[in-house]
């Protein structure tokens, strides 16, 4: 059975994708690591890139080239500063050349060794090929896919789904959400009770609670940051950060200095139904102008949605609970982690595989379950909130205009966000005995609208808005 850690669906990395930036970036990174395995690196005279499919027809936009060339140039996405990324694109491409994992000068022409390909290759519509010519004449490739959230695998799928190596097993291992409530019934535990034992197959508490602290505070100061920011978007539909002039109506001049200070700032204002509305659009929006603007996020599960779990979160912190502390952060973390790796396991995270509801409606049934779980919910009605978010973004398309992370995915965090806290406010009012949809049910209903779902609404920019809407009239 699959294991998939919370951790490794909550990654800390660089937007404004997790699909076709951070999966890409990661890509590279494994090349090298392979190419050393096999003791070919230092043999490496030249190397070029191709990319395929939804990588090739929204990768300028979403910054696919860019990334391939910090991971070429060995850099790490969760640790490189954010100001250093465009010196050192501007360098490779001014020079002409790429410090090979920052080791090796080799020649590289950006505009021919980053080479853009219509056609899919034949198992996942994000594929990318890595080809080195060696010192003695001989040519070899490695071929990769990205295939959401971050993940990345060879040619390990069948029928276009992931087919990971197990390689160590959960004491609770879970493949669906009934395996989940048997768990939970048996151990009369809350769902985040099971998730932390699995995770502590794998790690110590020290550790999980180290790392589960480095991403919250990755979220609080990427929303921090979108909340501070002005000015307009990159990418040429000159999109004006909303966030920024949001934040300023909302906090006044409450004075802090940190985004912990902001944080308990925050608690203090007197906050009505509508600016709660406001506040939460204005957490997630902040996140996503910061993936926009290759900012460092938390891919929750992706960069395109990272802004809605972050953002109901913020909400239970500053308006449900303002005593919350670690403990409950966690929790939420530990219950978010484990819905959407059965999403994962039972359809997909790939915006290129099943459209929007793979990103935003999977980020929106993990914060409803989640959120719920901190109300006092059930394991059972935990479930029903997912399972309710989840419903309500059925079909939903992947169009971005320009093939940039903008227009609509920066408003739809918002809007997954409001939905998750309504999804949880259902369920907490719901007897699940009464519950007509099962969590495992709406799973499998996704993957087979993912299915049914025309590739052009599959992050091609080939329909939609993307083509409804063009740059001109923007």
């Amino acid at each position: 059975m699959e294991c998939i850690s919370v951790f490794d669906m909550l990654k800390i990395g660089v937007g404004p994708s997790s699909s076709h930036t951070l999966g890409p970036w990661r890509a590279a990174e494994r090349w090298i690591a392979e190419l050393k395995e096999m003791g070919h690196f230092k043999q490496v005279s030249a190397i070029t890139v191709h990319v395929y499919g939804s990588l090739s027809l929204t990768g300028k936009g979403h910054a696919t080239d860019l990334a391939i060339l910090l991971g070429l140039s060995g850099a790490d996405p969760e640790y490189i500063p954010i100001e250093d990324i465009n010196g050192i694109v501007a360098k490779i491409k001014s020079e002409g050349s790429l410090s090979f994992n920052n080791e090796k000068i080799l020649p590289f022409n950006y505009k021919e060794n980053i080479v853009f390909h219509r056609e899919f290759l034949p198992f996942h519509a994000n594929g990318l090929t890595f080809e080195a010519r060696l010192s003695s004449g001989k040519t070899i490739t490695e071929t990769y896919y990205s295939i959401g959230g971050g993940f990345v695998v060879k040619e390990e799928l069948i029928h276009a789904k992931e087919n990971l190596k197990t390689l160590k097993t959960f004491p609770f291992p879970t493949q669906k959400g009934t395996e989940l409530l048997v768990y939970c019934q048996q151990e009369n535990a809350n769902i985040s009770d099971i998730v932390l034992e699995n995770e502590r197959s794998l790690r110590t508490d020290i550790e999980i609670d180290r790392e589960l602290l480095r991403i919250w505070n990755t979220m609080l100061e990427c929303m921090h940051t979108g909340c501070h920011t002005e000015g307009n978007l990159p990418g040429g539909l000159n999109v004006r950060r909303r966030a920024y002039d949001t934040h300023q109506r909302l906090m006044g001049n409450v004075p802090y200095s940190s985004p912990q200070e902001w944080l308990e700032a925050i608690r203090k204002t007197e906050v009505k139904f509508r600016q709660i509305l406001k506040w939460v659009s204005c957490f997630a929006i902040a996140v996503n102008e910061v993936n926009a603007s290759l900012g460092r996020v938390v891919t929750a599960p992706t960069n395109g949605s990272a802004g809605v779990i972050p953002a109901v979160l913020m909400y239970y912190l500053v308006i449900e609970n303002h005593n919350a502390g670690f403990n409950e952060i966690k929790k939420f973390l530990l219950v978010a982690g484990e819905i959407g790796s059965i999403f994962k396991k039972g359809a997909t995270i790939s915006a290129a595989m099943g459209g929007c509801q793979a990103e935003i409606g999977v980020s929106s049934a993990m914060a409803a379950g989640a959120l719920t779980e901190l109300l006092g919910g059930t394991p059972e009605q935990v479930l029903m909130a997912a399972e309710i978010a989840m419903e309500h973004h059925l079909g939903l398309t992947c169009d971005p205009i320009g093939g940039l992370v903008q227009v609509p995915c920066i408003e739809r965090n918002s809007m997954g966000a409001i939905k998750a806290i309504n999804a949880a406010e259902l369920a907490l009012d719901t007897d699940p005995k009464n519950a007509k949809v099962p969590l495992d049910k709406v799973v499998n209903t996704m993957w087979e609208t993912a299915k049914d779902m025309n590739s052009k609404y599959k992050e091609t920019s080939e329909g939609g808005l993307a083509v409804g809407v063009h740059l001109s009239d923007c």
